[in-house]
């Protein structure tokens, strides 16, 4: 389904973080994926809409088959980037999952400042996009993903999250629907 309205919403940035800088997304680049998060950022702060950065600090200890070593990462790996342009009234979290729900903080917040929608851009679709948005619409949310501010490693998955999950879960719809929606 398209975009057919923003209200009462907040736009949730996932993982645009120093170590996912420079990962080879596709089918949108990190740097497209970076510029559309921050000007959707810009007008939802115009409009006195929240904007809440997630960035992933950790990860869950469980037992999998194809977790490997831990890549070699900068001290500041977890740094939100500079050039996305974080506001003081900006809210942050860091999680330690996939999605951006793995423990209450997120539900919290949004029911704090009363958001019954959520906006999702961020990397990568595959993982944190699709957890995040399935948890949200679990918790009765409406989700909108921003199509051409996400992007994942495998060109497979991200097409299969984009056309197959997500209009399941919510609306989909590129940067510019959803500005001309607020």
């Amino acid at each position: 389904m398209a975009v057919t309205a923003i209200d009462k919403a907040a736009l949730i940035v996932l993982d645009l973080q120093v170590a996912t800088a420079s990962l080879p997304t596709t089918p949108n680049t990190a740097p497209e994926i970076i510029e559309r998060s921050t000007r959707l950022a810009n007008a939802f702060r115009d409009k006195g809409l929240p904007v809440i950065w997630v960035t992933v600090d950790g990860g869950v200890s469980g037992r999998v088959d194809n977790q490997g070593a831990a890549p070699d990462l900068p001290a500041n790996w977890a740094e939100l980037l500079d050039e996305l342009g974080v506001q003081p009234s900006d809210k942050k979290l860091a999680k330690q999952a996939w999605g951006a729900f793995h423990d209450d903080r997120l539900h919290s917040l949004l029911q704090e400042l009363n958001v019954e929608q959520v906006v999702l851009t961020g990397v990568t679709t595959s993982y944190a996009v699709e957890s995040t948005a399935r948890a949200a619409y679990e918790r009765n949310y409406n989700v909108v993903v921003v199509s051409d501010a996400i992007g994942d490693l495998d060109a497979a998955a991200h097409e299969n999250s984009v056309t197959r999950i997500f209009p399941n879960l919510g609306e989909v719809g590129t940067a510019d629907d959803v500005l001309a929606r607020l």
